[in-house]
């Protein structure tokens, strides 16, 4: 087995807009106002739907099922022997062509409880364009007032209440389960997040998107909205949740390894990724890794039976993984 150089995987019709800064960072030239979204190496589905957001393989099998066939050789030994063929992450480009509606998600306990689903929804943003966003609680509320406000689609007072943070290019944003946020327009970036596509929409007007009806996840939102967070965040705890990657190593906060990681590595000369399943995001420059030579905006899936990787060139890739069996 050997590293798989994947093309874009980007489900149609989504219900915000967004998809040429994907397009220009891939090379590509074909784009749609309303594909926001790449989900890379994936093996999960767009909520409610049989197949669309899985990788399919360049041997025609679903990635889902080739891992499920041999987890060993795609996840590793300890993986498969705990988590089976449970890849536990699903990574993504994702370009805001417009901001993004006020929403959270689930955490897993919630999600067991409610949703009957094997994980909730954390996130991590790694930024590639900047611009602005809105994370956390800029002080306690309730979940009377968040409904309140969503009955009435009160769309500045939901988006006042969140802190507004700028963004650059190399900065990180941790989303803890239940933390409401919302993605600025023009902002480009790469999402480590659970394998579950599971959002409780606060605000829908002006999104192509009945929120009236799918925004609760099916729980109504009397039972929804106990899965947000309510508690404020004071200005200084906002460093613990958006700050700048370090320049090599680990770019998110150690309270993110439970659900995933993301490993900054620049190269200037020769380096390394050890083995294990990995998406390979290669960000600036020309590279080449495990003998294939690729540049910015290529992705790269690797099944644990690949091995350690060595790295050559001048440029920098990120590398995204599972939390660690």
């Amino acid at each position: 087995m050997k590293p798989l150089v994947l093309p874009s995987n980007r489900p149609p019709e989504r219900f915000y807009r967004g998809g040429s800064r994907i397009s220009a960072f891939r090379g590509e030239s074909a784009d749609a106002p309303r594909e926001p979204e790449d989900w890379v190496g994936s093996t999960t589905t767009i909520n409610g739907e049989a197949d669309s957001g899985l990788t399919r393989l360049p041997d025609g099998r679903l990635l889902r099922e080739a891992v499920e066939a041999d987890p060993v050789a795609w996840l590793g030994e300890e993986h498969a022997g705990r988590w089976g063929s449970d890849v536990r992450l699903l990574v993504k480009l994702l370009d805001a062509g417009q901001r993004l509606p006020v929403h959270a998600h689930p955490h897993d306990d919630f999600a067991a409880a409610h949703l009957n689903t094997a994980h909730g929804k954390a996130e991590a943003w790694y930024i590639l364009q900047g611009g602005t966003v809105h994370v956390g609680l800029r002080r306690d509320t309730d979940t009377v007032e968040l409904a309140g406000l969503v009955a009435r689609q009160d769309a500045p007072r939901l988006l006042g209440l969140l802190h507004e943070c700028e963004v650059k290019p190399g900065d990180a944003v941790w989303v803890p389960p239940g933390e409401l946020h919302a993605i600025g327009a023009g902002v480009l970036l790469l999402e480590l997040q659970q394998p579950e596509d599971l959002s409780i929409l606060l605000e829908w007007k002006g999104f192509a998107i009945d929120g009236a009806a799918v925004g609760h996840l099916g729980l109504g939102f009397d039972v929804a909205l106990a899965g947000v967070n309510t508690r404020g965040r004071a200005a200084d705890e906002m460093g613990a949740l958006v700050r700048a990657a370090p320049a090599s190593g680990s770019a998110f906060p150690e309270a993110a390894d439970e659900y995933f990681r993301l490993d900054r590595l620049p190269v200037d000369g020769e380096a390394r990724i050890d083995a294990g399943f990995a998406i390979v995001v290669v960000i600036r420059g020309e590279v080449t890794i495990g003998g294939e030579r690729v540049s910015a905006g290529t992705t790269l899936l690797v099944p644990h039976a690949a091995g350690a990787l060595s790295v050559s060139g001048a440029g920098e890739v990120l590398v995204a993984r599972p939390p660690a069996p």
